[in-house]
């Protein structure tokens, strides 16, 4: 039980207040630091205790890690199961709405939910079927314009028409194999709440009382999602400063647009609990720079702090050489754990050096943005066998695992297959069963008994993953079934630690699965709530606990959340921060590379350390470098610069001196 006089001392003012405004629409402005999530989950909680059915609260974020923080501190606050109350992600969300409803859209209810991978190999195939040059097919341009359309955020008025052909054909694509994409998750619920007001009655009447964290991340499409869903009980938390993520759909605009449909309180908290008053006056002295904001100022009550250090070394390798070395220092003076070291950096091409220069140190660290567990080869391969399984009508998975192991399926009949489909407008399952079972066949009888070979693995291991339990078991004998080890050994037969390395994959995924399906939470786990699971959880970088202990390598925008005691923000160059082409494709607009820069000043706690190079390699070439405009709206009574040692003829005679008398004492 959470009353109002433990509240009081748990909480600052403002913190209290926007916990315990339950009723109306509230729009909670939470700088960095300032405790946002312990007011979401007090809130909840607070909610809970004053009667409100947990059933009538949603609450909507946008990774899984967020929404699983969220859950259990609301269950550590109260002590309660809370299997009613829905704490998800806005995707996770739309997958709950059209599994239950998207049979009114035409789709059958076990659809399949496609990840980028699958995405792309749809987009190939429809750009060959179109018979587009190779040169047209930019895959990555094609899919964000399929994006782009799909969202609303461009018309065909605005957009390159060559494409629309391939476009309708990507959405035929997705319609014939009875599956959607990501942006879908989005798009499909709210098409189906307009379209079927029944289903939008249903969900109004269930959700009394909404909240949404990270408001300024949420797109044009969330905005709409949300306002459909939500009657008068709507809080919305966020901070405009640290809108990041325009080239990804997300509008700070729709905090203005929320003022404008809503009868809004506004609640602002200002006080931080992270950094200490010099990186926070740093942080205030930059953003300060932002005309389209809301006026705030940060404050702490942690006290001044160090100046904020800021080193000018030559080039990449040295500034490397430079982050590596402060860090042991640190570690070792401070008794520091390398976790307390985070390590921005605005682009992925600056981590090599920096990659380099900690791995000759010893220094342990890992890097965000690597590729993510489940789109490594053997899991993508064992997961399509499961997504067939599933879905018989998911071309993408099947053609991806219909020769793999090799099964003498190779691409002449494929190409059977394929005019086969296309002949009966049919998904490759159905043209697969009438190249066997058709008098009038066009397959010889050896590739009859070939795809013969593959249907029985199918058909029989869907007789058993989607009957009972023991899901993890039966996947771990499907894998031995297709032999797939041997499968491993002949395509690696000259690594045979590449082998060993594939299958502990796969024997984690298989532990995984366990893990997941004997969780007393988890009352449903069938192969179809299974894939839905880790499609979106994929999505997601995750928290692996083997990096703890490590220094943590990431870009920018991976850290928005995150803090750590000590901070280096790499790179703090023109061209870098703020990058040359968010410029360009923002004609000039600096405003959101700005807000970038305030979200890495504030991931800071303790000791914040910015350099910028002197000169920096771009392709083959060396260029002089210009320190970023930023660092001259940092207040200068709050760092100290550090020009490059220059180091005299004496000292240079000294330290060959010191190395000769070291190689002289270990010979």
């Amino acid at each position: 039980m959470i009353d109002l006089e433990t509240l009081k001392e748990e909480l600052n003012p403002q913190q209290f207040r926007a916990v315990t405004t339950t009723d109306g629409a509230i729009l909670i402005i939470a700088g960095a630091g300032s405790g946002k999530t312990r007011v979401i989950t007090f809130r909840i909680a607070h909610m809970l205790d004053k009667g409100i059915p947990q059933s009538q609260i949603l609450a909507l974020t946008f990774t899984n890690k967020a929404a699983k923080e969220m859950e259990t501190r609301i269950k550590e606050l109260t002590q309660k199961k809370l299997q009613n109350l829905t704490v998800s992600t806005f995707h996770a969300f739309g997958v709950k709405v059209l599994r239950a409803d998207i049979d009114k859209l035409g789709y059958r209810d076990n659809f399949s939910i496609y990840d980028e991978t699958d995405r792309v190999a749809l987009i190939k195939e429809c750009g060959r079927e179109l018979k587009y040059s190779p040169e047209a097919m930019d895959i990555y341009m094609i899919g964000n314009l399929i994006s782009n359309i799909k969202t609303g955020r461009k018309n065909w008025d605005t957009a390159n028409n060559m494409y629309r052909p391939l476009y309708d054909s990507y959405q035929d694509g997705l319609k014939l194999y009875n599956a959607v994409d990501f942006d879908d998750l989005i798009v499909l619920p709210i098409k189906l709440f307009k379209e079927c007001p029944e289903v939008l009655s249903k969900y109004r009447e269930r959700y009394k009382y909404i909240m949404v964290d990270e408001f300024q991340d949420t797109s044009h499409q969330q905005y709409e999602l949300m306002h459909l869903l939500a009657d008068k009980n709507v809080a919305v938390v966020g901070d405009d400063d640290q809108s990041i993520y325009s080239w990804r759909g997300a509008d700070y605009q729709n905090i203005i647009n929320f003022e404008k449909d809503f009868d809004v309180t506004e609640i602002r908290l200002e006080q931080n609990y992270r950094s200490t008053e010099t990186i926070l006056e740093a942080a205030n002295g930059v953003i300060a720079h932002n005309t389209n904001r809301k006026d705030k100022k940060l404050w702490s009550g942690n006290g001044g702090g160090k100046p904020i250090e800021i080193f000018m070394p030559e080039n990449e390798t040295d500034e490397a050489d430079f982050i590596a070395e402060s860090i042991l220092g640190i570690a070792a003076e401070e008794r520091r754990k390398y976790d307390d070291f985070g390590i921005l950096i605005r682009s992925n091409t600056q981590g090599r050096w920096i990659e380099e220069a900690l791995l000759q140190s010893n220094i342990p660290y890992v890097m965000s943005g690597g590729t993510s567990f489940f789109e490594r080869k053997e899991i993508k391969d064992v997961i399509s066998y499961l997504r067939v399984i599933a879905n018989h009508d998911d071309d993408i998975n099947l053609l991806r695992i219909i020769n793999t192991p090799r099964r003498k399926i190779g691409r002449t009949t494929i190409q059977i297959i394929n005019d086969e489909a296309e002949k009966l407008g049919s998904t490759l399952w159905t043209a697969i069963d009438s190249l066997i079972h058709a008098q009038d066949s066009a397959a010889s009888e050896t590739v009859k008994e070939d795809l013969q070979d593959f249907v029985d693995i199918i058909e029989n291991h869907r007789q058993k993953l989607l009957s009972g339990r023991g899901l993890a078991q039966k996947v771990r004998q499907l894998v031995e079934d297709i032999n797939y080890k041997d499968h491993l050994i002949t395509e690696y037969s000259k690594s045979e630690k590449a082998v060993r390395f594939k299958l502990m994959n796969i024997e984690s995924l298989i532990n995984s699965m366990e893990v997941w399906e004997n969780d007393p939470d988890n009352p449903n786990p069938n192969l179809f709530n299974y894939l839905n699971r880790i499609t979106l959880l994929s999505r997601d970088n995750g928290d692996d606990e083997n990096d703890k202990g490590k220094v943590n390598l990431m870009t920018i925008h991976a850290s928005k959340g995150l803090e750590f005691p000590v901070v280096f923000i790499a790179g703090a160059e023109e061209g870098l921060i703020p990058h040359a082409r968010s410029v360009e494709e923002n004609n000039g607009d600096v405003e959101e590379e700005r807000r970038l820069f305030y979200v890495a000043i504030t991931r800071a706690r303790d000791k914040l350390f910015i350099s910028a190079c002197r000169k920096r390699r771009h392709m083959q070439m060396v260029r002089e470098c210009e320190p970023s405009r930023f660092l001259d709206e940092i207040p200068s009574n709050l760092v100290e610069y550090h020009e490059p040692k220059q180091i005299t003829e004496e000292e240079t005679h000294e330290m060959l001196s010191d190395m000769l008398a070291n190689l002289k004492a270990r010979l």
